[in-house]
């Protein structure tokens, strides 16, 4: 038994490690990270609890359509030493009792206000789906930017290095000055130190992206490459991804709904005014050891049975109802400007989305042209320095102005990407 008990310890501890190494080796695409993260994430998985309790408390206000019934039972003992017998008595009674209320004004709208808020709870874990997917996709192209970042900064320290080691040639061969050799050197210096750079924060978007998914181990993205066409695609209308928006997020779905639930909560303030009918009926007996006649008959001869209904009509409640019907008005003035706030707040957001898309497209497009005219200024400007027509300070201000091209080219390519992809998003 000691044996199989270990077995099964290594099988699971073998599983465990296999799937470890399975999500180790992974290469994450955008849609994995996604629907890893809708399935992973704690967030969302609170979010969906919310959700079951509103759906339990619906079952709750159905329940209350429904009569209630309940059982009683009693017993006493009863010590009278002082009495003329002197006499111990034990008594018991039993009593079946149920309770319905007819009429209140308010039940079926309890119910259908109740139905509402599941509604809303499930458009508030769509909504925090939508949050914690946006998040990964700015997170997952800001990966894809710093790679390349990287990439370009090691590129420079190469070009970097190439340039301080002949410098040193040239230094030896009387060529250049001691002065211009320290200034390759420190453009080689200071091209390390922004390699580090763009490697920190490359480490760091990916540790974000980790966290979010719930990940314990790293994680490989896959470092697809854009084509120009899909970076300068056609762009939708402000107009069309608004439309598009409004019958689908969940954020103004869900204020909708508030709207409508005020309203009907001003129903149920209303039904104040209306009288409350309710109907009982039980049953019941009992015994006493004082009592003539055994147990048996005394059960029998004290059962009894009652119907009753009841009727309560408010005439003066102290301004109760008067006032909560003025509170609901209010209330569903408040939801109506929400409403309207949260659209005028999606506007903006897809108005802002859609010019930085469009912004965007424009600066990689001059980046684009400005990076090819000085990749030809740099190769005119080396060409003149290794015959000895440009000096060292020439050769790095043009490399500068290179790498200064490189990276708002990187920039303005990525931020489009993100922003196209924040714009289709809006959209689903």
């Amino acid at each position: 038994m000691k044996l199989l008990k270990i077995f099964f310890a290594l099988t699971l501890l073998l599983i465990c490690q296999c799937a470890i190494s399975q999500t180790e080796n992974k290469i994450w695409t955008l849609d994995d990270c996604i629907n890893y993260a809708l399935e992973q994430n704690i967030t969302i998985k609170k979010s969906k609890i919310a959700y079951e309790e509103s759906l339990i408390n619906t079952k709750t206000a159905k329940g209350a359509l429904f009569p209630s019934l309940s059982f009683a039972a009693g017993y006493d003992y009863t010590n009278t030493p002082f009495g003329e017998n002197n006499n111990n008595t034990f008594g018991g009674n039993y009593n079946l009792n149920a309770s319905w209320t007819v009429f209140n004004g308010t039940r079926n709208k309890t119910i259908q206000k109740q139905e509402m808020y599941d509604s809303i709870s499930e458009l508030n874990v769509y909504q925090t789906q939508n949050s914690i997917t946006e998040t990964i996709i700015q997170l997952y192209v800001q990966i894809l930017y710093a790679a390349e970042s990287v990439k370009t900064n090691e590129s420079t320290v190469n070009l970097n290095k190439a340039l301080f080691e002949r410098g040193e040639g040239l230094l030896q061969a009387g060529s250049i000055a001691k002065s211009d050799l320290a200034q390759l050197e420190s453009q080689y210096s200071n091209s390390k130190y922004q390699l580090i750079v763009s490697q920190n924060a490359l480490k760091n978007y990916q540790l974000q992206l980790k966290q979010i998914l719930e990940l314990d181990t790293d994680i490989n993205i896959d470092f697809l490459s854009y084509q120009e066409n899909e970076i300068l695609v056609a762009l939708p209308t402000v107009s069309e991804v608004y439309q598009t928006a409004l019958k689908v997020r969940p954020e103004i779905l869900a204020s909708k709904l508030t709207l409508e639930t005020s309203n009907i909560d001003l129903q149920i303030a209303k039904a104040g005014y209306y009288p409350k009918i309710s109907l009982s009926a039980g049953a019941g007996t009992q015994h006493n050891t004082s009592s003539t006649g055994d147990i048996g008959n005394q059960l029998k001869y004290a059962w009894n049975n009652h119907v009753g209904m009841s009727i309560s009509v408010p005439i003066l409640n102290q301004r109760q109802t008067k006032s909560s019907v003025e509170i609901a008005k209010l209330n569903t003035i408040t939801n109506e400007l929400n409403l309207l706030d949260e659209q005028k707040a999606l506007y903006k957001t897809i108005e802002s989305l859609w010019l930085d898309a469009y912004g965007s497209q424009e600066q990689y497009r001059a980046s684009v042209e400005n990076l090819n005219a000085i990749e030809t200024s740099y190769e005119l400007i080396e060409e003149q320095y290794n015959v000895g027509l440009k000096n060292t300070s020439d050769l790095l201000v043009e490399k500068d102005k290179l790498l200064a091209a490189q990276q708002n080219q990187l920039q303005a390519k990525y931020m489009t990407i993100l922003n196209i992809k924040l714009l289709n998003f809006y959209q689903h």
